[in-house]
Order: structure tokens, then C-alpha cells, then sequence
């Protein structure tokens, strides 16, 4: 290594990885700037943040690697009934995954903010009953 390295470490030195505060707050902000009337019926869809997808959803999913999930929709879709809360449900949950994010992030151009607002209307989608094949169909322009 040559030169002067010294404006480099005080810029860089002191910055730290998003934390899971800095996604859910990231995530609020997508949330807030949903268009109506999607904004409205996602209220009630509760945001988490955590780590990677517990270890009971990679076995299920069959992923090799926790990385390979950003996020995932828990509960019932609107399309499913999903309007009507019964006794015992547990309330419609999107996770994002902080650390296959910031996987994605560093491997990619997109900025963190976009990624996860993408993530987060992808996993709303399926809140409104979407499939995985509409929200890429929807994503390449094909619809």
C-alpha cells in the first residue's frame, strides 16, 4: 500500500455496520412512503427485523444457506381470509433479515434503502395475495 492513507481511516474508521435499529427504521420509512390505498391495508402487518430467518424456516424453505432469504411474509393474506382475525391468530408479520441484506448490499449497487423497500413490498405483496411468479412478472414489466 502506498500513499497517504490517513483521510481514509478517518473517514471509514469510524463506521460500523447498519444495525437492526438502522433497518427498522429504514423499513418504517418504505412503509410510511407506500402509495394509498396499499399503505392503509398493510397497517395492521407488523415489520420485524432480525439477524437471519430462524432455523426452522431454512429447514422448511430447504435453502442451503440462511443468506439466500432477505425476507419473509408469516400469516394469513388478505385473499386468505386474511381480513378477519379469529381467536389464536397471530397477527400477519413480514422479517427482513438483516445480515442476508447487507450480504446482498455489499455484493450489489443498489443502496440499502432501495433493497429493502424492495424486500418489504415484495413479502407486503404476499399480505395482498401476490405470488411469487406476479411479483416478478410485476417486477420485469411483463403484466
Amino acid at each position: 500500500m502506498t500513499g497517504d492513507t490517513t483521510g481514509n481511516a478517518q473517514l471509514w474508521g469510524p463506521l460500523a455496520a447498519p444495525s437492526l435499529d438502522d433497518l427498522e427504521a429504514l423499513a418504517i420509512e418504505a412503509l410510511n412512503a407506500l402509495p394509498e390505498p396499499f399503505r392503509s391495508l398493510a397497517r395492521e402487518v407488523e415489520c420485524r427485523i432480525a439477524e437471519f430467518p430462524a432455523d426452522d424456516v431454512v429447514a422448511d424453505m430447504e435453502l442451503e444457506s440462511p443468506f439466500e432469504l432477505m425476507g419473509l411474509f408469516e400469516g394469513i393474506g388478505l385473499t386468505d381470509d386474511g381480513i378477519t382475525p379469529f381467536t389464536g391468530q397471530m397477527p400477519n408479520r413480514v422479517w427482513l433479515y438483516r445480515r442476508p441484506i447487507l450480504d446482498y448490499w455489499a455484493e450489489h449497487t443498489d443502496t440499502l434503502g432501495a433493497i429493502i423497500t424492495h424486500v418489504l413490498v415484495h413479502e407486503i405483496g404476499h399480505h395482498f395475495g401476490l405470488s411469487d411468479d406476479d411479483m416478478y412478472a410485476i417486477d420485469d414489466g411483463t403484466r
